[in-house]
């Protein structure tokens, strides 16, 4: 909603709950201005609420309900807070002025007693705030109506002759009786304090007091005012919103924040045992039977886990969309996830449709006593990770050596945008070898950073989105590179050979980019060969078939043998696939089964080629089990040294086997 509408909607629901001596517009343009400012300072918004009379019973709900849909919770919570303080505010000063009043009028009883006493009278049983006078020993003198109400009797000829502290809370008796002998002893003119009170009927009320001393003709103190505001309402608002911030709307169990904060409480204590819950497949349920079935269904996970977490005296929060966290302590790890996944698994009927859940879970048990509630949620939540990746209904628990490994990689993978645009991230060649000939075919561009191969350095980028950009950069750049290498050696050049990455594979610009890349360079499309990731043509995906239409030879990259990667050679046309396999050993039945293998990939009329080869012995067991090529055998070259490789008529060779 525009801010002139929502101000115009709040002008309308204050005026309906107050008198504001101004005139709509006035009143509208206070409150669009205010609107500017709320979530900077909510605090100043109250003032102006309060200044503007706005202080009607349901002033501060109408408020919370207009602005709710519009200002985040926290800013509410300021906004009510600061409105009750600015009420209290309001309402003491205009105490004082009744206290003033009280103060003459009992100075005026020697020359006008009946006028100064009807008038007294007057201010002290309309105040809409409760007023005692008591002596020095607590006995009440005089108390309204309005005190009365709010300590639960009828009225305030009820009070007369109690005692004042009869009515103050077992826990704030000896605090508040301090803070009155000091008004009494002259230590402190007065005090302002939030205190509860106790109820005839028992019950707790909060409200907040001020208090200071009535003196006589000669200045000597003789009795305390005690002025009294119920704050009751304001205080449970405070509370539930409190409550919502630290809890979960749908299930009502602890959130993420509420979990971390117990969490950092128990770090000193006991050990403990972190569990992150990731319920499986849940998508199946929202996607099959709709979000609102998904929300009946957590409220009932909820549920069931609630009652596990009270049988073992543990903490449940629910941290995430599908994801829960559990704290013990003094926990048997097995049989906890034993009983997770026992009852999660009966079956939960929802709109007459029985649906059982499992969940994968993360384990950190009896973390280090240096761990952070912060690195203990990380951890939990890398070990929920490796637990999805084993399937489904499985656990893990947390590696220390295997997550650091891990971290590194992320690390690596967070910190490669950065590499990229500083021009850390480099395109070198490795030669590619015919087994057969033994002569040197063409180049295959290769990303190097950081030490990572090729492959390393994609799949890393993959991870982040960022294999598309570079890929594109990859192409563009290496075609320049062969198209410069054309113009030098003509027709000895060497062919250009670019492996992409998983992403930019089944990208659907894939086609587009590779025409650019040669438009822009001038690179004849029979000089480059472009290996796409198996994934992609697994998943259906139609590049390899386009880019062969358009006269591009296509290999396939990451080729393992399954028989679904057998399959596909059938209905794609590529002319090679790529594996990355340890070299058969002589004697080894691997080798056997290898050489089949290549015999088969050669039966469809495909040629079997292999990276990350680096040795002439490995390269000899390759040639003899049938491959046909080789990537890597020789170090990797800059663009600039790759026609020089192939003027060069001595290169080292694969060896005879």
């Amino acid at each position: 909603m525009k801010p002139p509408e929502l101000a115009a909607r709040w002008m309308h629901a204050l005026t309906s709950t107050a008198y504001i001596p101004l005139s709509h517009a006035e009143i509208e343009q206070i409150l669009l201005d205010s609107l500017v400012e709320l979530r900077e300072s909510p605090e100043s918004v109250a003032s102006r609420l309060v200044s503007l009379h706005a202080t009607g019973p349901d002033s501060l709900r109408a408020t919370i309900e207009v602005l709710s849909p519009t200002f985040e919770l926290p800013v509410l919570a300021r906004l009510s807070s600061a409105y009750a303080q600015a009420m209290r505010i309001d309402a003491f000063d205009q105490q004082e002025q009744i206290k003033v009043a009280i103060v003459r009028a009992k100075q005026r009883v020697e020359r006008t007693l009946k006028v100064s006493q009807a008038r007294f009278q007057q201010v002290f049983d309309s105040a809409a705030l409760g007023i005692a006078i008591t002596d020095f020993d607590g006995r009440c003198v005089e108390s309204n109506d309005a005190l009365a109400g709010i300590v639960g009797l009828d009225s305030g000829a009820g009070l007369k002759e109690r005692d004042l502290t009869d009515f103050f809370h077992p826990d704030d008796l000896a605090a508040l009786s301090a803070s009155y002998r000091r008004v009494r002893d002259g230590h402190a003119d007065g005090f302002r304090d939030q205190r509860k009170l106790v109820r005839a009927d028992g019950e707790p009320v909060w409200v907040h007091l001020a208090v200071s001393v009535l003196r006589d003709a000669d200045g000597r103190p003789t009795h305390h005012v005690t002025m009294v505001e119920d704050t009751s309402e304001l205080h449970l608002l405070q509370r539930n919103l409190d409550h919502q911030l630290l809890h979960d709307a749908l299930t009502g169990l602890s959130n993420r924040q509420h979990f971390t904060t117990q969490l950092e409480r128990q770090l000193d204590g006991d050990p403990i045992t972190v569990y992150h819950l990731g319920l499986d497949a849940f998508s199946v349920v929202n996607n099959g039977l709709g979000h609102d079935t998904g929300d009946k269904l957590l409220k009932i996970v909820a549920n069931r886990l609630g009652k596990l977490a009270h049988e073992r005296n543990a903490v449940l929060a629910r941290i995430g969309g599908d994801e829960f966290a559990l704290m013990t302590t003094s926990d048997n790890v097995t049989s906890t996830v034993e009983e997770v996944q026992e009852v999660l698994a009966e079956p939960a009927f929802v709109d007459d449709r029985g649906i059982a859940l499992s969940a994968s879970i993360g384990v950190v048990d009896r973390p280090t006593a240096f761990a952070t509630a912060a690195e203990l949620m990380r951890c939990a939540n890398s070990a929920l990770r490796q637990a999805k990746a084993r399937g489904k209904r499985q656990w893990a628990l947390h590696d220390p050596h295997d997550d650091a490994r891990r971290r590194g990689r992320y690390a690596l993978a967070a910190s490669m945008p950065g590499a990229w645009e500083h021009g850390e991230i480099q395109i070198v060649y490795a030669p590619v070898h015919d087994l057969k000939t033994r002569e040197v075919l063409g180049a295959a561009a290769r990303l190097h950073w950081d030490g990572l191969s090729h492959h390393d350095t994609m799949t890393l980028a993959d991870s982040t989105g960022l294999s598309l950009p570079i890929g594109r950069w990859l192409l563009r750049e290496a075609c320049a590179h062969a198209a410069r290498w054309a113009e030098e050696s003509g027709d000895q050049a060497p062919t250009l050979h670019v492996a992409l990455g998983a992403l930019h594979s089944r990208d659907e610009d894939l086609v587009a980019d590779v025409k650019r890349a040669l438009d822009e360079t001038g690179l004849p499309p029979e000089r480059l060969r472009i290996a796409l990731d198996i994934s992609s043509v697994l998943a259906g995906d139609d590049n390899a078939a386009v880019l062969h239409d358009s006269g591009i030879v296509t290999a396939l990259d990451g080729f393992r043998g399954g028989h679904d990667e057998l399959a596909v050679l059938t209905e794609v046309p590529v002319r090679s696939v790529i594996t990355r396999a340890p070299a058969p050993a002589p004697g080894s039945p691997l080798r056997q089964a290898m050489r089949g293998l290549v015999a088969t990939v050669h039966s469809f009329g495909v040629r079997f080629g292999v990276d990350e080869t680096h040795t002439l012995a490995d390269a000899d067991h390759w040639r003899a089990v049938g491959a046909d090529g080789v990537i890597g055998l020789l170090p990797a070259l800059a663009a600039a040294e790759v026609t020089g490789l192939f003027a060069t008529t001595a290169s080292p060779q694969p060896g005879a086997s």
